[in-house]
């Protein structure tokens, strides 16, 4: 696949929206390796008090958490898909999300883009964030309001 820029995708006052909207959020790809950026993300989403789902195929518990092998498995409503795969299986990410129908925002973490997988999720209602760190965001947005309260 080749590089691409993505054509779908929220701003930063969307973002925002999205972390107050969702509660659940399930991490593709969660590593139970501590150095992993995957697992770092998952353990701030947990500690900044979101219901944090990991969904990895060769392990049954990380960060304290039972872990899923894949999104479809997930017994319970998720609100936000974070996504730690390589582009070419976001489409098929994309199609989970939209078949489960309780998705509310797909998102990509930093170098994964599928702009043909966002824009088919866009289409069934569900948001976007392509290109983007969740925890950088959730820390800019949210640190920077505590910063501007003092």
């Amino acid at each position: 696949m080749e590089c691409e820029m993505p054509r779908v995708n929220s701003n930063q006052g969307e973002m925002k929206a999205y972390f107050q909207l969702c509660n659940t959020i399930a991490v593709i790809g969660c590593s139970p390796n501590p150095d992993k950026d995957s697992h770092r993300v998952a353990k701030y989403l947990l500690e900044a008090g979101y219901t944090m789902i990991p969904v990895y195929p060769k392990e049954e518990e990380i960060l304290g958490q039972k872990v899923y092998n894949s999104l479809a498995d997930i017994d319970q409503e998720v609100d936000m898909v974070v996504v730690f795969r390589k582009p070419e299986v976001i489409a098929q990410i994309a199609d989970t999300c939209i078949a489960r129908g309780d998705v509310k925002v797909l998102w990509t973490q930093i170098g994964l883009i599928n702009n043909e997988a966002a824009q088919k999720a866009k289409d069934a209602g569900i948001n976007v964030v392509q290109n983007y760190c969740a925890m950088v965001e959730h820390k800019n947005i949210f640190m920077r309001i505590e910063e501007d309260d003092e």
